[in-house]
């Protein structure tokens, strides 16, 4: 059965897994008890890269950036799709947020990222090969060594759509939070709370322009 709410004597936020609440909570640990699931940091309750990203920055940001992060545990139960779209939507924001900071080894990854995740939505929308949306071309020419270097290694070649969601979209997630966690930037937690933050509202209002595109194909479906 599902909390609709966070427990009145909830756990302090703390890093890394815990057996159980005696024990300690991660920001998924919470999300798999307001979701009535067994005790776990992966439940299935919310889309894998996105509790991946909240695992990281639960475990990147510090005591006090932490216990910002409880409001959103709500927020992702439920949260997820079957539509790479909402994997692309979560690894760009990585991406996006963390490009104009991190050092250049990170940039040089995310780079590739931002433009894998580009070529990933011009296939599904059936736009032309390399067209890139506006924030996608403003981040790129921010940081345009990372971008030369990224357009050369493309050239090699991107792996299948079908491999972006288990391989592509992770390792972009993870060279984010790492990069910004280690960022040479006055406040690097509060970056890795807004990512977090930013995020989850994408995600929420792609679930909601989803859902009713989902109502409408059914519906055709059972007419036909």
């Amino acid at each position: 059965m599902a909390h609709t709410g966070t427990p009145e004597l909830m756990p302090l936020l703390s890093p890394g897994r815990h057996r159980n609440p005696r024990k300690g909570a991660c920001f998924m640990e919470m999300a798999s008890y307001l979701a009535g699931e067994r005790w776990s940091d992966h439940p299935r309750c919310t889309q894998p890269l996105l509790a991946a990203m909240a695992r990281g920055v639960n475990d990147c940001v510090g005591d006090s950036a932490r216990q910002q992060l409880t409001p959103l545990i709500p927020d992702v139960v439920g949260l997820r799709s079957d539509d790479v779209r909402l994997d692309v939507c979560i690894a760009s924001e990585a991406a996006l947020a963390a490009l104009p900071i991190v050092s250049m080894d990170h940039q040089r990854v995310l780079a590739v990222g931002l433009l894998r995740c580009e070529a990933v939505l011009a296939e599904l929308d059936g736009r032309p090969p390399g067209s890139l949306s506006e924030r996608s071309r403003r981040a790129l020419a921010e940081v345009p060594h990372a971008e030369r270097w990224a357009r050369e290694f493309s050239t090699l070649g991107y792996g299948t759509k079908a491999s972006f969601s288990q391989r592509s979209a992770p390792v972009i997630v993870r060279n984010a939070i790492v990069g910004i966690a280690q960022a040479c930037v006055p406040d690097p937690d509060t970056v890795l709370v807004d990512l977090l933050r930013c995020t989850v509202a994408c995600a929420r209002a792609f679930q909601a322009v989803e859902a009713p595109r989902e109502v409408s194909v059914a519906s055709r479906t059972v007419a036909s």
